[in-house]
């Protein structure tokens, strides 16, 4: 969730309430407050309020909730004149353009501050990392229309902001911060997006990096608006959520043609909603008119539709509003969450630990026995950890992530062994022996299950110390199994063994072989062991998964 720092004296000026009533009222709104300082409160919103993400938005949603300013916001826009064109080159780089023209800017410190931190809270919590959506924000006046967003070489050169002289696109991709963060993104194309002017004046290389020439400053009266993606509904909602920002700072809002369409509108949705259905929901007494009331309290327009409906025009800002629940919710919020009736439930359940956790606290109460420290491996991990140190060959069935955020957590763990000795590699400054357990759940063939794995280290670690460990482990889960002659490379030939159930292979226990050692960096011999979970007696299989103790 984002968190936003709000200034008292900006805050204080749009909302025109002190500090004391918007800290004790911010709560209730779906806020929780992360820190008050001397100057500022820093506020978590939830990810589906991008709109509050800024001071503006939080002062347009506090004059509403207190009763200051009431009803939806009527924003004006008028046509600017400029043109935008779109290269069809980017069909399959970047192809979705939103724009706006935003007039008689008046920004001082902290209203920038403001917008560019709503900027880089929309790039998280809209663009999924400038992945969907990536923004730029620049001076209108330092260029000239009509612009164009092209395809262009990889060569072209500008100059970056926050740098001094030109560079290429490679270049920038490379040596630029901000070109080594997003490169990801746009890496793999022959050609990169630009956005430049009517005389090839560079503005922006989305989603990487403004230029330098469009930098806004305090003295910023015009600003051109460009947001850039590969979903068009998530592009035009940033657009809307930050000219509706601007013109809560004093703003005016233009459009600009865009092949042919002129955007934004920043025209509201509309929704019929029933009273009755909302009151039940809520548990709490509704009429159309106290409904009405308390929905232009949370900014929305509203009027009676009948005796049982409502008609909701629902701001162009409010993207979270999917269902009529969605407006519901901002029901019981106008009406106060601390105003509802602690009342308990007319309907009663008697819950009992599920089977899989049963066994899995079975395994943690002998690991525990045996002296071993249980450990909370990440779920996320990499190749590197999870098949090549071990020296074992990727399971088919491993799930992959489509959008990993680094080369540390690309896929979802099918085993914690490995992870168990990253641990170790983790401790090694620490004192021996350590004796390491995890269980937990792994995931493959798109089936989630769990295991137990477990490591011992120090310079006595050998396989009779694993042994032991896996025969009182089976044996205190009325395991039935026998051992044979394991073939896992992660293990020393003729120090390892597997753990067979029902002629199959569940488990494994031995001595880690030297190679692994070195790849985590580890200098004492490791006695270590896992074990399917799914073997034991009682463990519920999902319906198609395959079960290794044949059940």
């Amino acid at each position: 969730m984002a968190v936003i720092t709000l200034a008292y004296r900006y805050l204080e000026r749009l909302t025109g309430i002190g500090r004391e009533t918007i800290i004790e009222r911010i709560p209730m709104i779906g806020a929780d407050i992360e820190r008050i300082e001397e100057d500022h409160l820093d506020v978590e919103f939830f990810p589906d309020r991008p709109d509050l993400y800024s001071a503006e938005g939080v002062a347009r949603a506090m004059r509403g909730f207190l009763g200051i300013e009431e009803g939806m916001p009527v924003y004006s826009v008028r046509p600017s004149g400029i043109t935008f064109s779109v290269d069809p080159g980017l069909a399959d780089i970047r192809p979705c353009l939103g724009s706006a023209v935003i007039r008689n800017v008046d920004l001082d410190e902290e209203a920038i501050e403001s917008l560019m931190s709503l900027q880089e809270a929309l790039h998280w919590a809209i663009g999924r990392g400038r992945g969907k959506v990536a923004i730029g924000i620049h001076d209108l006046d330092a260029v000239t229309p009509p612009f164009r967003y092209i395809a262009s070489p990889r060569d072209r050169s500008f100059v970056p902001l926050d740098f001094d002289h030109e560079m290429t696109l490679d270049e920038i991709l490379t040596d630029h911060p901000k070109g080594r963060d997003y490169a990801r993104l746009v890496e793999r194309f022959q050609r990169f997006p630009l956005i430049i002017d009517a005389y090839d004046r560079v503005l922006s290389f989305p989603p990487i990096i403004n230029g330098e020439l469009t930098r806004v400053t305090t003295a910023t009266e015009n600003i051109l608006l460009d947001c850039t993606g590969t979903d068009r509904g998530a592009v035009m909602t940033a657009v809307n959520i930050i000219c509706t920002a601007f013109t809560e700072a004093g703003a005016a809002i233009e459009t600009v043609t865009v092949e042919g369409e002129e955007m934004p509108t920043l025209a509201p949705a509309e929704r019929i909603v029933s009273v009755e259905e909302c009151a039940s929901l809520l548990g709490i007494s509704l009429s159309p008119e106290y409904m009405t009331d308390l929905l232009a309290r949370m900014r929305f327009g509203a009027e009676a539709d009948g005796d049982s409906r409502i008609r909701v025009l629902v701001p162009c800002y409010r993207a979270d509003i999917l269902h009529d629940w969605d407006i519901f919710e901002d029901v019981a919020i106008a009406y106060g969450f601390e105003n509802f009736d602690a009342v308990l439930p007319t309907t009663s359940t008697i819950a009992e630990e599920h089977l899989t956790t049963t066994i899995a606290g079975a395994a943690r109460s002998v690991m525990v026995g045996l002296g071993y420290i249980e450990m909370i491996p990440f779920t996320l991990t990499n190749d590197r950890v999870l098949y090549e140190n071990m020296q074992r060959v990727p399971s088919p069935g491993t799930l992959r992530l489509l959008h990993p955020i680094s080369e540390e957590q690309t896929i979802v763990r099918t085993d914690l062994l490995p992870l168990l000795m990253e641990m170790l590699q983790a401790n090694k400054h620490r004192e021996l022996p350590q004796r390491l357990f995890a269980v937990g759940d792994v995931v493959e063939d798109c089936a989630t299950y769990r295991r137990v794995a477990a490591v011992s280290i120090h310079p006595g670690a050998d396989f009779s110390e694993a042994y032991a460990a896996a025969d009182v482990l089976c044996r205190e889960l009325s395991l039935p199994c026998t051992v044979a002659e394991s073939t896992d490379p992660a293990f020393i030939d003729g120090r390892r063994g597997d753990i067979i159930v029902s002629d199959r292979i569940v488990g494994v226990f031995g001595e880690i072989h030297p190679p692994v050692l070195k790849a985590f960096d580890l200098e004492h011999p490791v006695a270590a062991l896992a074990l399917d979970l799914r073997a034991v007696q009682g463990y519920p299989a999902l319906p198609g998964t395959p079960s290794p103790g044949g059940r």
